[in-house]
């Protein structure tokens, strides 16, 4: 399974990365949403790990973008936006699931395993 980690903090993407690779997925990252599109148009995706807080597209609009291209990748959004009615609204967007950080490696896997069932 090939998961997508979009996300412009290079912590972030590499705290995500190393919990991945640990669970054998294999793994492809994009710092902003036209480098997002550009790889989803040209590989395919089973889950696209979505920070909300994007510079040029929001992650909020991203979301809609993957799914307007790929209505069968999971979105999962991952993100600081942890307030009451995000979830609904990321939900609305296009995202399948929703994970705020601070990230829990073990919680990320778990939420992955489930969309993918």
């Amino acid at each position: 399974m090939k998961i997508l980690i979009v996300d412009d903090n290079p912590d972030s993407r590499e705290i995500m990365r190393t919990a991945l690779e640990l669970e054998n997925f294999e793994v492809a990252e994009a710092e902003d949403g036209k480098k997002c599109l550009e790889k989803i148009k040209d590989e395919d995706f089973s889950v696209v790990l979505l920070d909300l807080s994007l510079p040029q597209i929001s992650g909020w609009e991203l979301a809609k973008k993957i799914k307007e291209k790929n209505e069968t990748i999971k979105i999962i959004a991952v993100t600081a936006h942890a307030m009451r009615g995000d979830k609904e609204k990321a939900i609305k967007a296009g995202c399948d699931d929703y994970i705020s950080k601070p990230l829990k490696p073990a919680h990320l896997i778990e939420k992955i395993k489930k969309i993918i069932k």
